[in-house]
């Protein structure tokens, strides 16, 4: 059997600051999918979709409680960067954007990367890894 696309649904305490900080790092709003229960974007070539719900809404969807993403990771979304100064021009753009700096860019490895929360705590990493 084989899926026929995948995506990603958040919480989200306050969809219009969740819609205007990935805005401003420029991703493409899906309003197709947003409502005033719920905002999505496509994010990378793929255009991968991450649908940021109310919390009650992803909570009754869910039939239950969802996770404290404000204090643990539920999941950590990672972008794929170009070069090593991609990755630094990210972090001045999420910095602008009102984004919070979880590990400052630094070497992993043979790559480049630095970690970043969203206004509701989500987390993204943002890596440069050579042949990638």
């Amino acid at each position: 059997m084989e899926t026929k696309m995948i995506w990603g649904n958040l919480a989200s305490k306050d969809l219009k600051a969740t819609r205007d900080f990935y805005t401003k790092l420029g991703f493409e709003f899906n309003g197709q999918h947003s409502t005033e229960d719920d905002v999505s974007f496509k994010f990378g070539n793929n255009k991968f979709i991450i649908n940021f719900f109310t919390k009650k809404r992803l909570q009754d969807e869910a039939n239950g409680a969802i996770g404290n993403w404000e204090s643990q990771s539920e999941v950590i979304f990672s972008l794929s960067a170009q070069t090593r100064e991609d990755v630094d021009k990210w972090r001045e753009k999420v910095v602008e954007a009102g984004g919070k700096i979880c590990s400052e860019p630094q070497n992993y490895e043979i790559g480049y990367t630095f970690c970043f929360a969203d206004p509701d705590g989500h987390k993204f990493n943002v890596l440069y890894w050579p042949g990638m």
